[in-house]
């Protein structure tokens, strides 16, 4: 088989690229180690910044997110009794943020694929990546019991964490930043109406919460939880009883409570590799980064990654300029870096990481100026619907 960019993962970010790349004409092949089923199985984030959604649109897969979508306009933070909102659009120049799930997006995409055509093979075991230091890249896996060589130009690795595309890096040549947070959070999904029509990010004495949705229907709550704590601890009523606890009060006597359909716990990490690229083999979303969820920057880095390879293959592959290649890195970085700085400020100033009085008061401090001064809002603002993209000429 041969191709022109072999793209390793079809979640979000390899359908993404690889509907990006069809529609400049530019031949690709995804490989995916698990099912479709398993794919869209995965519950993820929410909240798409304003770029992500324009991305979308400009794949031309955004008909359904347009029609079902919630568009935001501001996002409330819960501290010290009191709930403080910020203006997103009035701060940020007109800029909002779209309430669409990750899975939602991933069918959209999967969707564009198979009506253009794209080829797509999922359950793909065994992939390796080979030469991608050479001119003449190739990856191998297996399938119905035979093994299948890929050739192509370019590896795009949009295989997350745990994939194989980072740890396909020389361990020389790359290096790791990464930090583990003491806590984790217990996330239910209920078919129930939203307790507000905007987010609201609670720091409480108890610990974190989160009041969050998938439609007008369907709400994604959130509560910090010990790393010890298993799901099968947390009934139902003891998941809401916390919840209220940890929300104002007139917001705790609104909730509607019901059965939950989805409950887990997730740990949350700060991680970065660098560099994002080996020769013709790039790193995107999670293979590349973690955020933890406060701030809902994960796909969204995602996307931008996505954004900055899109534009450099396109001009690399159409137009011969090889010298935008090496770049991926640095114009990726910039910018994750600064979410990722956005992401362990929120995680900071909203969680509970002790009994310390005098840290609680301070994140209590951090809150009061942040929402009280138009420049701390406008910060918020401008980091909470997403940093410009960088123009890559």
């Amino acid at each position: 088989m041969k191709t022109q960019v072999a793209i390793i993962g079809a979640g979000p970010s390899g359908l993404l690229l690889g509907h990006l790349l069809h529609l400049q004409g530019i031949d690709t092949v995804i490989l995916e180690a698990k099912s479709p089923d398993y794919v869209l199985g995965r519950i993820r984030a929410g909240v798409l910044e304003q770029g992500t959604v324009d991305l979308l649109r400009e794949a031309g897969v955004a008909a359904r997110m347009e029609r079902e979508g919630q568009v935001h306009e501001g996002v409330a933070f819960s501290f010290g009794g009191r709930q403080e909102r910020i203006d997103l659009k009035a701060l940020s120049g007109g800029k909002t943020v779209m309430v669409y799930g990750q899975t939602e997006v991933t069918r959209d995409l999967m969707e564009a694929r198979r009506a253009a055509g794209g080829v797509s093979i999922y359950e793909a075991q065994d992939v390796a990546l080979h030469d991608f230091y050479s001119d003449r890249p190739r990856v191998t896996f297996a399938r119905d019991g035979q093994t299948i060589q890929l050739e192509c130009d370019y590896i795009a690795g949009c295989d997350g964490f745990h994939g194989i595309s980072r740890r396909s890096a020389p361990a020389d040549r790359i290096r790791t930043f990464e930090r583990v947070y003491p806590f984790g959070w217990l996330g239910v999904l209920s078919r129930t109406p939203p307790v507000a029509h905007e987010l609201i990010y609670a720091n409480h004495e108890r610990g974190f919460a989160l009041c969050s949705m998938r439609s007008e229907q369907l709400s994604r709550y959130y509560v910090q939880c010990s790393l010890d704590d298993k799901v099968d601890d947390w009934s139902d009523q003891r998941f809401w009883d916390e919840l209220r606890a940890r929300l104002p009060q007139a917001t705790a006597a609104a909730l509607v409570t019901g059965p939950s359909i989805e409950k887990s716990i997730a740990p949350l990490r700060s991680f970065v590799a660098e560099p994002m690229q080996f020769g013709r083999l790039f790193l995107v979303g999670d293979a590349a980064h973690i955020v933890p969820p406060t701030g809902a920057k994960g796909l969204n880095l995602a996307a931008s990654d996505v954004h900055a390879l899109y534009h450099i293959l396109r001009r690399t592959l159409l137009h011969g300029r090889t010298d935008l290649v090496a770049r991926y890195s640095e114009i990726c970085l910039r910018r994750i870096w600064k979410a990722e700085r956005f992401s362990w400020w929120m995680t900071s100033v909203l969680h509970k990481f002790s009994e310390d009085g005098f840290s609680q008061r301070m994140q209590l401090a951090e809150l009061d100026y942040y929402t009280g001064s138009e420049a701390g809002r406008t910060t918020i603002a401008e980091n909470y619907v997403g940093l410009p993209y960088e123009a890559i000429e």
